[in-house]
């Protein structure tokens, strides 16, 4: 493909997941948002934290473990410090890690939000027909490759698999099955857009 349009797109999940709680106050199970609030008891050397979530319905809390009855001294006075502070990048890490929460409450509520930033690589020119777009995550989202596509580039499903069947689009190393899946870290998709009448704005869409 001559006159290649190279974009990275830095892609973050938009919305935290809720874990599905049986909650003691509605007296039934509900979502549970998470509060961004870390909670922190110390009995003597032995520390436990958690990220407290709320009930989306009545505010009752819930404690997501991070860890339990941990001594003092193996944990990295930064990390404590985070902890007490509510540093905003470590409660991300927690509230977005689906397996551990799956892990302690079994359900999850995910959504397929995403944030993504737009970096060219390299130059551009007006005259470019191809696209080509790497997928950098800053964690794993549940949002399906075609509709990341699809809602990104301004055009259909139907219009991508078309595409793909015309073996205009390609999608590095996954194959065509990939826009079927997870959107993934490292993901390559090539868009020939040579005889597209729209290209333009395809082209203008990707790079935001």
């Amino acid at each position: 493909m001559s006159g290649t349009v190279r974009i990275h797109w830095a892609i973050a999940p938009a919305i935290a997941p809720r874990p599905l709680v049986n909650c003691n106050r509605c007296g039934g199970v509900k979502a549970y948002r998470c509060s961004e609030k870390f909670r922190v008891n110390a009995n003597g050397k032995r520390i436990d934290a958690w990220l407290i979530y709320r009930c989306v319905v009545c505010e009752n809390s819930w404690n997501f473990g991070i860890f339990e009855r941990c001594n003092r001294r193996d944990i990295d006075p930064a990390l404590l410090q985070a902890l007490e502070s509510n540093d905003p990048g470590l409660v991300r890490r927690h509230a977005f890690n689906v397996s551990a929460l799956r892990n302690q409450v079994g359900r999850v509520e995910e959504f397929p939000d995403v944030a993504v930033q737009r970096h060219l690589v390299g130059e551009t020119s007006e005259s470019a027909t191809a696209l080509e777009l790497r997928l950098g995550l800053e964690m794993p989202i549940s949002l399906r490759l075609d509709r990341l596509l699809a809602n990104e580039l301004g055009i259909s499903r139907s219009r991508l698999q078309t595409l793909e069947e015309r073996r205009l689009l390609a999608v590095r190393p996954d194959g065509a099955k990939a826009l079927r899946r997870a959107a993934h870290e490292g993901t390559i998709v090539l868009v020939d857009l040579a005889g597209e009448p729209d290209r333009e704005a395809i082209i203008s869409a990707a790079g935001g």
